[in-house]
């Protein structure tokens, strides 16, 4: 049984989950629209993957007592300005869910809830691959520049990357 202060902390989450598929949904559209297939992609399964751990939140939550709520989103925005800026936010947002899921096992913690403690672990290892993929990405985008032929390469190679994690991890 859950305690109704890690119920709230988990049901946060679920939010946060949800906003990042949301976040990662309108990156996926203006890169589309901007031409950029590869990074598009990434960004739309990027976007599922966020709903895959929102749901697990989600299931989580119910099986153990505790009532996910699915509440109103935030909408994310829709403009990027270039891509080097949308990878930066991209890795700045992980960064932010890292803290989130932190601060969530911090709480069962407190609760002596030592089972969505565990529960949670999967979550904190998925987040240091995440943000050590953004950095990954941040350190190509730097030594692309503003090379036009660069930038060609690297929207048909980030697709690549989607492709070899998720074959890599396909319970993602």
């Amino acid at each position: 049984m859950l305690s109704k202060k890690l119920e709230q902390a988990l049901n946060d989450q679920i939010r946060i989950e949800a906003e990042s598929s949301q976040v990662y949904l309108s990156m996926a559209s203006w890169a589309e629209v901007k031409g950029l297939e590869g990074i598009a992609g990434f960004m739309y399964a990027h976007s599922d993957e966020e709903r895959i751990h929102m749901l697990k939140l989600v299931k989580y939550v119910n099986e153990r007592g505790g009532h996910a709520q699915i509440s109103e989103l935030k909408a994310p925005k829709t403009d990027f300005g270039s891509f080097q800026k949308l990878f930066q936010e991209l890795y700045e947002h992980e960064i932010f869910v890292s803290e989130s899921i932190n601060e969530l096992v911090h709480v069962t913690l407190q609760e002596k809830d030592y089972a969505t403690h565990n529960f949670l672990q999967w979550y904190v290892a998925e987040q240091i691959e995440e943000e050590a993929l953004a950095r990954t990405i941040l350190d190509k985008i730097n030594l692309i520049g503003n090379d036009k032929g660069g930038l060609y390469l690297f929207d048909r190679d980030v697709q690549q990357i989607t492709v070899e994690s998720a074959a890599a991890n396909p319970q993602a």
